[in-house]
């Protein structure tokens, strides 16, 4: 991968002296008291990049491949220069988006694979071939490079998501990798930590020899490919590099630690949503994490101009069935992971947050239900210190919430009011259709964005709702990190304090309010003559005698006091 700015591979032996071995969990884990409270207030934006936009019509087809995939699984044009276009034209500032994530822009493979659902390319990003390259289909380096510099510019900040536990399968046009990198069998059975770790997830996905600590030389493929893009010697020059300042054995996880945190150290990349992770040897992902560190402090060292702020490398983990309170289906849990023989805390392995993937099942509770129960598990409970991150929709998780979309105002309501931090699935805020005909499986929830559908007063009126609720999150990060407390139950009114790390932060909401002229008690949280703007009206108020007084024409009312975005 070039390094342009140290000038190829000895700018890695000079940029960072620590080795990874020396930072160990503890190191780690002392510098972290607890997750910093912006990333469980946090809205995150996940999108396909082969859906959100076609920015560049001329990488459309970068491969050459016939249009003859299965209903929804060929690539559709979306790529990196869309993404920067909607950056730049302030669409996820309007949305309050702190976060964006998009699915991973590494080199996929070439060819096609064919299951039950039939034929199908790596528009979706999962299928990996070349971790040292942006794939063509979503365009370049410099593109990517425009992409994050772009979104730093208005403060948000950018995750990418990787993938370390599997390859893209076996095609005619893409080689097998060799035996001392993967394992083709068995298939997992999840049953035990080596039935969940030490096997392929699905045929499809060569599993990656993560388990192996000696040395191994390069794949062949990689270096014909490397050859024939004329980048061999660079390669080799700066892996040679790597492993002498690391003193790690070049194997297979060493390598991709080095190509995974080189996108860091260039880019700055501000944070990795890890792929797979219950699937791969967790002390793989700490080593990931200390290095993914030091390559963001080196690389914010000499971009202090582009830099957001201070603050550490972040990873958030999909675990798949894990969510607070315990599994997907409320298998009573706690924060470790039980693969049945063995119990794993990844948060002690690397990760600040893990995606909550319980969320689409406990929206179905009442609000205050769901408010109370998770403010107690991450305030106090076994989440307190840790971050979690909440969906209702994803790209591969096949129950999602309302899939038909009959309550998308509500859908927003307890997505963006829950506590912790907030994923907006690409789509969520144009009540995108999840269900495609013609598609199988996962497909349905990979549609093109629906920008046409703007064209409609209903989906303008849902978009400025979702709007309206990120804006207040954004403003506030009280709502997805302080502490619930509901005051009223009819109408329903809840407080939300933060008092954590030297950030003091509080907001009121009430739901169910008369439309028209409303007052308002403030149940002591605001002193008289405290200004305060509902974000949900754009009015502000003044606190009188414990209450406000305003009208609108809207139920809902969002009061913080107004203040700069964080």
């Amino acid at each position: 991968m070039k390094l342009p700015f140290f000038g190829g591979a000895m700018a890695l032996v000079v940029a960072v002296t620590l080795s990874v071995s020396a930072l160990g969990a503890d190191a780690i884990n002392t510098a972290r008291k607890g997750i910093d409270p912006f990333w469980n207030g946090a809205t995150v934006y996940f999108m396909l990049t082969d859906r959100f936009l076609d920015g560049d019509p001329t990488n459309d087809n970068a491969y050459g491949n016939p249009h003859d995939g299965a209903v929804l699984r060929n690539f559709m044009g979306g790529d990196i220069k869309g993404i920067t276009k909607k950056i730049n034209d302030g669409y996820f500032d309007a949305l309050g988006i702190d976060v964006l994530w998009m699915t991973p822009l590494i080199e996929q493979i070439h060819g096609a694979w064919s299951e039950t659902w039939g034929k199908s390319y790596a528009f979706h990003g999962y299928w990996p071939k070349d971790w040292t390259k942006v794939d063509p289909n979503y365009g370049t380096e410099a593109d990517m490079a425009e992409m994050i510099k772009a979104a730093h510019k208005h403060g948000i900040r950018v995750l990418a998501d990787v993938i370390m536990n599997h390859t893209g399968p076996e095609t005619p046009r893409d080689p097998a990798w060799p035996k001392d990198w993967i394992r083709t069998g068995p298939l997992c059975d999840f049953k035990s930590f080596a039935g969940t770790v030490s096997c392929t997830v699905a045929s499809s996905l060569t599993d990656m020899r993560t388990d192996v600590s000696t040395d191994v030389p390069l794949p062949p493929l990689l270096i014909r490919k490397w050859k024939a893009e004329g980048r061999l010697a660079q390669e080799t020059a700066e892996l040679d590099a790597f492993f002498k300042r690391t003193g790690l054995p070049r194997a297979p996880k060493n390598y991709f630690i080095k190509w995974l945190t080189d996108w860091v150290r260039e880019y700055g990349i501000d944070g990795f949503r890890v792929d797979t992770a219950k699937h791969v040897d967790p002390e793989v992902w700490l080593a990931l994490r200390g290095e993914a560190t030091k390559a963001l402090v080196d690389w914010k060292a000499r971009h202090p101009q582009e830099k957001i702020d201070d603050k550490p490398f972040f990873m958030v983990g999909e675990v798949f069935d894990y969510g607070l309170k315990g599994f997907r289906h409320d298998v009573p849990g706690s924060r470790d992971f039980d693969y049945g023989d063995r119990k794993v805390d990844f948060f002690a392995n690397g990760f600040d947050s893990l995606i909550n993937m319980a969320f689409p099942t406990h929206a179905h509770e009442s609000m205050e239900k769901l408010f109370s129960s998770y403010s107690a598990s991450l305030h106090g409970g076994p989440f307190d210190g840790v971050g979690i991150l909440n969906y209702e929709v994803s790209h591969d998780d096949p129950a999602p919430y309302d899939k038909a979309r009959k309550h998308p105002f509500n859908d927003a309501l307890k997505l963006m009011l829950a506590p912790g931090a907030a994923q907006i699935y690409y789509g969520d805020e144009l009540a995108r259709s999840l269900t495609i005909p013609g598609t199988i499986g996962d497909a349905t929830l990979r549609s093109f964005m629906n920008w046409d559908d703007l064209s409609q007063a209903k989906t303008r009126k849902l978009l400025s709702h979702w709007r309206k609720l990120g804006q207040f999150r954004h403003a506030h990060m009280a709502v997805g990190a302080g502490v619930h407390k509901m005051l009223s139950a009819q109408p329903y009114i809840f407080s939300r304090v933060l008092e954590d790390g030297g950030v003091h932060d509080k907001v009121l909401v009430a739901l169910h309010m008369p439309k028209g002229a409303k007052s308002l008690s403030v149940y002591g949280l605001f002193a008289d003559g405290t200004v305060l703007k509902d974000y949900y009206s754009g009015a502000r108020v003044t606190v009188k005698d414990g209450k406000v007084a305003l009208t609108s024409g809207a139920t809902i009312v969002l009061l913080g006091e107004p203040k700069p975005a964080h």
